[in-house]
């Protein structure tokens, strides 16, 4: 299938590992010119390479902190210079520590706001003004299952990623009429080093091993397993492509099935 993204432009923030460097690679995958950055500037780097080698992909990487607006600022107009346009942005930064209410303090809330929500109002303001030139854009959020369904001893992403989906549906009623597509991916339990902290956090609470934790969620799960970082990617993929042309301000779950809402 022809999803339409050859040549394309693909910023995907966090991507030096889990679902942000499996993004990364599937629009490299499609043809696209991708975009990377993250805070540790050896795994990017490395990250940058390997995709290069893979895909014979135009890569652009540089590390720093999304949480710095100016920075991001510097790399979104860095990207423009080297590739002369900004089709495609999927904001992501890593998820906020596994705390209940009363043990996060202050400073995690804040920092929890810094990198889970400003971030993306950061890119968001700077890609949107090069997206309603050219009259096409995709901005992905990328969050969690805790949009819908919040989820123990996540206090932080649950009340920060709520947020994000309020900015999503904002934006993308604004700024529709310029071809410009707004929408969030929010994964479920899927096999990063993220869900190996919650895991971690679950069982010094609950007094039983990691892998019993990962039985449970694995149980939990009407797929009877979790998620790879492959078809969380996809689907963000899928989002950004012509195929999902008339698909905006929404919140498109890859959870095995795992919301039980309807």
């Amino acid at each position: 299938m022809n999803l339409g993204l050859k040549n394309r432009v693909a910023l995907v923030a966090a991507s030096s590992q889990g679902i942000g460097r499996a993004t990364a690679e599937a629009f490299a995958a499609e043809g696209c010119r991708v975009a990377m950055c993250a805070r540790n500037q050896q795994t990017l780097h490395a990250a940058a390479e390997k995709i290069r080698k893979q895909f014979n992909a135009n890569v652009f990487a540089e590390a720093f902190d999304v949480t710095d607006a100016a920075a991001v600022g510097r790399f979104v107009a860095d990207v423009v210079k080297n590739f002369g346009s900004m089709d495609i942005c999927v904001t992501n930064a890593g998820g906020p520590p596994a705390k209940g209410f009363l043990t996060a303090s202050l400073e995690d809330w804040q920092r929890a706001l810094d990198a889970n929500f400003l971030s993306t109002v950061y890119f968001a303001r700077e890609v949107i003004p090069y997206m309603q030139r050219q009259q096409w854009g995709r901005i992905i959020t990328l969050t969690s299952i805790t949009t819908k369904q919040p989820v123990a001893d996540l206090v932080l992403s649950n009340a920060v990623r709520a947020a994000v989906v309020g900015l999503v549906k904002s934006l993308a009623n604004e700024f529709g009429k310029d071809g410009i597509l707004v929408n969030n991916v929010g994964p479920g339990f899927t096999a990063t080093d993220r869900l190996k902290e919650l895991a971690k956090a679950r069982s010094a609470a609950l007094g039983k091993n990691e892998q019993e934790i990962f039985d449970g969620w694995t149980a939990d799960a009407p797929l009877k397993r979790l998620g790879e970082p492959r078809e969380v990617a996809e689907t963000i993929v899928w989002l950004a492509s012509e195929r999902a042309s008339y698909i905006t301000g929404q919140t498109v779950l890859v959870d095995g099935g795992m919301y039980k809402g309807l």
